[in-house]
C-alpha cells in the first residue's frame, strides 16, 4: 500500500522566505506542497480547492494575520493541523496560540530536521513546540521576579500604538495595515493587557516614555 502524502500549505508574507522553505522540503517524498500564500485570505482560498493536512503559517501577514487565520482554520476546518513558524520568541505568543488550539510553534531559525520533526509530530496528533520556546516559557513562569513585568511588544503592536496615538479609528488602522478590524481589536486588547494599562491616556504616557512616539 502506498503511504499517503502529507498535503501542506505554507503561508508567509516574505516571498524569499517562502521560496526558501519550498526548496528545503520539496524533495521530501512524503510531503506534497499544494500551495503557498502571502496572506491569510489566500490560504482560505486554497483550502476551498485542495484537501490539506497541515498549514505552516507566519504571524504577521497582511489582509489576515496568522492569529486570525489559525482561529478560522480551527473553527471551519478542525481536522487541519496548524504549525506556527515565526520570528516572535515571546512566551505570551505560545500561550495565545495554544489557547487557540494551534498544534505547534517554531522559530524561523530552526533547521530542516527539526522542521520535519515538527510536521510529522503534529500530523501524528502530537503538539510540537521548539526547545527554545519551551525554555523561554518555563523561564517566564518560574523567574517572574527576575524579569520585567511587561512582556515585550511586537513590531505590529508598536505600529498599532502609533496609529492609535494619531487618532486613527479601528477601521482606518485595519485598512492601513491590511488586517481585519477584529485583528486590530485583538492587538489592542493584548497591548493593554501586556502593559497593564486601562485606557488610551495611559497608553500615550507609555508610548512617550518608551520612545514609541515623540
Amino acid at each position: 500500500m502506498t503511504k499517503k502524502k502529507i498535503n501542506l500549505i505554507i503561508a508567509d508574507d516574505h516571498q524569499i522566505f517562502l521560496d526558501g522553505l519550498v526548496a528545503l522540503i520539496k524533495d521530501v517524498k512524503d510531503i506534497n506542497i499544494v500551495g503557498t500564500a502571502l496572506n491569510g485570505r489566500s490560504v482560505l482560498n486554497l483550502l476551498k480547492k485542495y484537501t490539506v493536512d497541515i498549514v505552516l503559517l507566519d504571524i504577521n501577514m497582511p489582509e489576515m494575520d496568522g492569529i486570525e487565520l489559525n482561529k478560522i482554520i480551527k473553527k471551519e476546518h478542525p481536522e487541519i493541523k496548524t504549525l506556527v513558524l515565526t520570528t516572535h520568541n515571546y512566551p505570551d505568543k505560545i500561550v495565545h496560540f495554544a489557547k487557540d488550539n494551534a498544534n505547534g510553534y517554531l522559530l524561523k531559525n530552526v533547521g530542516k530536521i527539526e522542521l520535519l520533526t515538527a510536521i510529522y509530530s503534529v500530523i501524528n496528533n502530537e503538539n510540537y513546540f521548539s526547545e527554545e520556546m519551551k525554555k523561554k516559557y518555563m523561564n517566564s513562569v518560574f523567574n517572574k521576579n527576575n524579569t520585567t513585568d511587561e512582556a515585550p511588544l511586537s513590531e505590529r503592536e508598536k505600529e498599532i500604538i502609533k496609529l492609535i496615538m494619531k487618532e486613527y479609528t479601528t477601521q482606518e488602522i485595519a485598512e492601513k495595515l491590511y488586517i481585519s478590524q477584529h485583528t486590530v481589536n485583538t492587538h489592542r486588547k493584548n497591548i493593554l493587557t501586556k502593559l497593564n494599562i486601562k485606557n488610551v491616556a495611559g497608553l500615550a504616557v507609555y508610548a512617550i516614555k518608551n520612545g514609541i512616539i515623540d
